[in-house]
């Protein structure tokens, strides 16, 4: 081991339990900590992935209430599974629980880091995640938040994009993960989460590590974590036309591969004259932003003269009820309202 590694391990060890006890008095009460079964970790972690918490916690108390089991879950069908996540987006996710659910069911939980991260949908963070908290195994939890506040604590100038990095500090970390597993590893996220924050903006003041942080010493906080430069997102200009007729709305299905796959949408279009398809009502624009994608919509509400064959209608009620519609049409979804289709 050489002396550079030698001290960075030893600043890491220090690091340990100052952070557990600053996060035993500062963590946040969230739903998912008052639990250690595997399943419910398991649905809160999937539930995390690219989500913040604040949005997750409303949606993991309704999720576990309809399948409080994996058994639960993996009996439902999946169109059931998907309308309980409408709204939280990145639906493979969903499909991947649901599809775990049924392994679980049919196999058990999973005891060790390797078989839970066989599980679909479940990568090497989320493996950590749940072999730590539900289980206390010292299995790292490596992300973007934890990599941000380690290459800051190390004044590391590796980039954290590279899956050699998220390997180093995996290694770093599991030399010096304590008995309280899941503690610690809950600990760095809150650390992340309420401190240590992104954009070159972390609250040093009161941070646990203050005193042995290498970026705050020098005063280089701004300048990591070091990323690798992000790829502009494509641009889409597209139509959403919202066509009622007596009552019914017309959706349409999306195709079973590829963005929001299988799921339900008002007819998406990337052109087309709206007057064609009948009597506009109102109109109003709206915006959409995935990871790569950028949606520029313009909606339509319009009256139809007939209900076409192309698409499926269903009352507001039945759409509300039973068809999962992402959260991209969340801007056009008070139209089916009757208020809007009576003017």
């Amino acid at each position: 081991m050489d002396e550079i590694t030698f001290e960075k391990d030893h600043i890491l060890e220090g690091a340990v339990t100052p952070l557990l006890v600053w996060y035993r008095g500062a963590k946040r009460d969230l739903p998912w900590r008052h639990t250690r079964d595997p399943y419910c970790i398991l649905v809160s972690e999937i539930m995390l992935q690219q989500t913040r918490v604040e949005a997750v916690k409303a949606y993991y108390l309704r999720f576990l209430q309809q399948f409080p089991t994996a058994e639960a879950l993996a009996a439902a069908e999946e169109g059931e599974v998907l309308k309980a996540w409408e709204g939280l987006g990145y639906y493979t996710r969903a499909r991947n629980l649901h599809r775990a659910a049924k392994q679980i069911a049919a196999q058990g939980f999973p005891r060790t880091p390797r078989e839970i991260r066989a599980l679909p949908g479940v990568g090497d963070y989320t493996a950590g995640a749940i072999a730590s908290i539900a289980f206390d195994l010292p299995c790292p939890a490596v992300d973007g938040n934890v990599l941000r506040i380690l290459t800051r604590l190390l004044a590391d100038g590796s980039n954290i994009d590279d899956a050699a990095t998220k390997k180093l500090f995996a290694e770093r970390l599991r030399r010096v993960y304590p008995q309280a597993s899941g503690e610690f590893c809950q600990a760095l996220m809150e650390l992340g989460a309420l401190v240590c924050l992104p954009n070159g903006a972390p609250l040093c003041t009161g941070c646990p590590w203050e005193g042995i942080c290498l970026a705050h010493a020098t005063g280089r906080e701004a300048q990591f974590p070091v990323r690798a430069e992000k790829r502009a997102r494509k641009i889409e200009q597209l139509n959403v036309f919202v066509l009622e007729h007596e009552g019914k709305f017309a959706l349409e299905q999306r195709p079973a591969q590829g963005l929001l796959a299988g799921l339900w949408q008002f007819p998406l279009r990337a052109g087309g004259d709206p007057a064609a398809l009948g009597e506009v009502i109102a109109q109003r624009r709206a915006k959409h932003i995935f990871t790569h994608i950028e949606w520029h919509m313009t909606g339509y509400l319009i009256r139809a003269a007939a209900c076409s064959d192309d698409f499926v209608w269903a009352e507001a009620a039945q759409i509300k009820a039973h068809y999962a519609l992402p959260a991209a049409f969340k801007a056009f979804m008070p139209w089916l309202d009757r208020q809007h289709i009576s003017k």
